[in-house]
């Protein structure tokens, strides 16, 4: 049973954490709290979704495009440019469960193929 409360404490910190991690990463102007509030939004969203149960697939999704769009936001915040590496970092998510799909659906593909009939002569 997951109990709000739980979930409230858990996704707090993973906040705290993602927004020390990105500050200890970014710019010297860009603090901790800009990147907290950047960051905020996506992870109230996350946790509602985890709180719904959302299926892992779409929860997967969901997670990507909220971190992409954070990494937008974050550079929106930044009075200085990114490094490179963050922007590519906000894609990295989107890339892999992307690319997991693709991979599952690939391999559902050649499941629901029928074997080939062979003829005996």
């Amino acid at each position: 049973m997951r109990h709000p409360l739980d979930i409230v404490a858990m996704f707090a910190a993973l906040w705290l954490l993602a927004s020390m991690m990105l500050d200890a990463l970014t710019p010297k102007e860009l603090t901790a709290i800009m990147i907290g509030v950047a960051i905020g939004p996506a992870i109230v969203i996350t946790a509602v979704f985890y709180y719904l149960r959302c299926p892992r697939t779409d929860f997967a999704v969901i997670f990507a495009a909220l971190w992409l769009i954070s990494d937008i936001a974050i550079a929106f915040v930044s009075s200085k440019e990114l490094p490179h590496f963050l922007i590519v970092l906000g894609f990295v998510p989107a890339l892999l469960i992307g690319s997991v799909m693709h991979w599952q659906r690939f391999q559902n593909r050649h499941e629901r193929l029928p074997a080939p009939s062979v003829k005996r002569g």
